[in-house]
């Protein structure tokens, strides 16, 4: 199993654990930091695949930081959304 395949494993168990409700402060902060320092995975991916990622994950942190109904981006969304992209990602990794 490739270092960038692994890394987008370990990103896939952390959202799957948000998205089940796991304690969201310290979890989004973890996941985010993950994230950011894959960078076999992101070298691994298009350009644009760093790009939609880091856009996710500034709004995913910023809703971290505040309550659903005070911030304007809902946790629930941004965590379906980069669901989509790890789904997207395993594509890009395996054709």
């Amino acid at each position: 199993m490739s270092t960038a395949t692994q890394q987008l494993d370990t990103i896939a168990r952390q959202l799957a654990a948000l998205r089940e409700g796991a304690d969201s402060a310290g979890s989004v902060t973890t996941l985010s930091n993950d994230a950011r320092a894959s960078t076999e995975l992101l070298a691994a991916l298009p350009p644009r695949y760093t790009e939609v990622l880091l856009n996710l994950l500034d709004r995913l942190e910023s809703s971290a930081l505040f309550s659903e109904e005070s911030c304007s981006f809902s946790q629930k969304d941004l965590l379906d959304n980069l669901q989509v992209w790890a789904d997207k990602a395993r594509t890009q990794l395996v054709s």
